[in-house]
């Protein structure tokens, strides 16, 4: 089913308006109705474009049919700029099941495989994808950390910035993820010390001035949450996320047109759930527990619209 059916929009015209206008726009990670209603409402609050990241674990948990029943459901309008995007998609048919069922935009990461293996596949992608004006995007280098059965790494490596130019220019990627020290998971640093190294993201954009750029692995690992989590009994020390002043200003001052938050609202979900049924035992009614969930994921999105992305009001 095409992507136009549900009211969703491709990436093209976020991204140029994204570069033209000096903002970014918020790519939140989605795995339930809850996180889903979370994300959209928060975009229509602060009229933000937005972009709907589903992972491959994240779809096989809610099912096809269920998820886009759900963004059937929302009542989603082209003028709201809502994308709906496959997130780092490990194969070709993974990516073309995608696309098929009703996303206007996909991932392919082959960022581990031989860069030549990388272009072939991503060519090919390009040109399925392409043909149904669904946007694509692809990765260069890698990312360490942990998230989910399909994104995790040992080992990281810096995107080099003549091969990005060279893969760009021989797949016609739409966007182009890279590597310049985020990672995933909860544990992003080791010290408050370790910097984005924006000197090779200067020399990426430099060589691919009009190639809309991402940052994955972006997400703040806000410490409230985290000790809010510890508080109630949760088990997460020493975590530690991606400098806010330095994700603003990738997102303000760079070719930077997408950022990946995944981790916060996992945390803000957990953190509020945690509280609730510790400090309302009498509670059983899944509701009763999810609804502030639901509030924390909303408000946490709106607040990065405003403070990180400053993609609010720019619809």
């Amino acid at each position: 089913m095409q992507f136009k059916t549900f009211g969703l929009s491709n990436t093209e015209n976020m991204f140029n308006g994204a570069m033209r206008r000096h903002f970014a726009i918020p790519a939140f990670n989605a795995y339930n109705m809850e996180t889903v209603q979370s994300i959209v409402s928060a975009a229509r609050l602060s009229k933000s474009p937005v972009i709907i990241a589903i992972s491959e674990s994240a779809l096989k948990y809610m099912g096809d049919d269920m998820l886009m029943g759900i963004i059937g459901g929302l009542k989603i309008t082209p003028n709201e700029q809502i994308a709906l995007h496959l997130d780092h998609g490990s194969s070709i048919e993974s990516c073309m099941h995608a696309i098929n069922i009703g996303f206007s935009s996909v991932m392919l990461d082959f960022s581990k495989r031989d860069i030549d293996e990388n272009i072939t596949a991503t060519a090919n992608i390009v040109r399925y994808a392409h043909a149904r004006d669904v946007s694509v995007e692809s990765e260069l280098g890698i990312l360490s950390g942990i998230e989910d059965e399909t994104t995790y790494s040992t080992e990281s490596a810096y995107t080099d910035p003549d091969m990005a130019k060279q893969f760009v220019d021989e797949t016609g990627t739409d966007s182009l993820a890279v590597a310049i020290g985020t990672s995933h998971g909860a544990y992003k640093r080791k010290s408050a010390d370790e910097k984005l190294r924006f000197d090779i993201l200067d020399n990426i954009q430099n060589k691919i001035p009009t190639t809309p750029l991402v940052l994955h692995g972006a997400s703040s690992i806000p410490t409230d949450l985290i000790n809010n989590i510890n508080k109630f009994g949760g088990k997460l020390h020493n975590a530690m996320g991606i400098d806010v002043a330095q994700l603003e200003f990738a997102a303000t001052k760079t070719n930077i047109c997408k950022i990946n938050i995944d981790s916060d609202l996992r945390l803000c979900f957990t953190s509020a759930v945690r509280e609730t049924l510790a400090t309302h035992p009498e509670i059983f009614n899944p509701r009763e527990y999810l609804s502030p969930a639901r509030d924390c994921i909303r408000d946490m999105c709106i607040f990065q619209i405003r403070t990180i992305f400053h993609s609010n009001d720019k619809i």
